[in-house]
């Protein structure tokens, strides 16, 4: 149970860094605006705010990473939370931009909480 748990987390921190480098670096790209369903206009109003949004990501990203090497108690507690923020972020951002982010980020950190709860 606890390599899924681990193999999950790890996968919701890929996601996490994958969504910082379009937000922070190709947002104003075809590749970033598509993924996010901008216009080029619109990518270009809001790049500063969409890199500090990346920045969180990197956040999340990084405390999840830290849970993992980390490990034991301390470790398990930091995948706790961090993927608890993930989870009520991907809510938030499903319930005010976009459905999609329910299943990209939520499900993923929810399935990776399960397994680390199974794993306990």
């Amino acid at each position: 149970m606890q390599i899924a748990a681990n193999v999950f987390t790890a996968l919701v921190a890929a996601i996490h860094v994958y969504i910082l480098v379009l937000e922070m670096f190709l947002w104003t790209t075809p590749r970033g605006r598509a993924a996010f369903g901008t216009t080029e206009e619109f990518a270009a109003e809001t790049k500063v705010l969409a890199a500090n949004q990346g920045l969180y990501n990197g956040f999340l990203a990084a405390g999840l990473v830290f849970g993992l090497i980390r490990g034991g108690e301390v470790g398990y507690a930091f995948v706790v939370f961090f993927l608890l923020c993930v989870i009520v972020a991907g809510l938030y951002g499903a319930a005010t931009s976009s459905r999609r982010i329910l299943f990209v980020q939520s499900v993923p950190a929810a399935i990776a909480l399960l397994f680390a709860f199974l794993a306990s």
